[in-house]
């Protein structure tokens, strides 16, 4: 019997790093964006309750589906197990995280010249 994997999401929105944990993540139909489903955070039976994991689960918790820029997105990785959901400061010094460039996306003219 195969295990469903988890995948790690780790993406930049507004100054801050989220981290979440989802089962099912795939390229959208919608151009430059990730969608992320079936969220996945800890159990409210453990002890001690991370209150950066509670603010996800509170965001996140009517949610069906998130569709997350490609351009915010840091890495996915695909894990065994499911790790601790968190949001941490973009410059707090765990690791600088610096948005890769984009080239500007330039229109081009169909027809006749000028």
């Amino acid at each position: 019997m195969a295990i469903e994997p988890y995948y790690k999401v780790i993406f930049q929105n507004q100054k801050q790093i989220y981290e979440i944990y989802a089962r099912s993540i795939y390229q959208s139909d919608m151009w430059g964006f990730i969608e992320v489903e079936e969220f996945v955070f800890g159990e409210r039976t453990q002890l001690v309750v991370d209150p950066s994991e509670e603010k996800l689960k509170n965001e996140f918790k009517e949610v069906k589906r998130s569709y997350i820029p490609m351009h915010s997105i840091i890495r996915i990785d695909e894990v065994e197990n499911q790790g601790v959901s968190k949001i941490s400061e973009a410059g707090s010094g765990e690791g600088k995280v610096t948005n890769f460039p984009l080239p500007g996306i330039t229109p081009t003219r169909k027809g006749g010249d000028d």
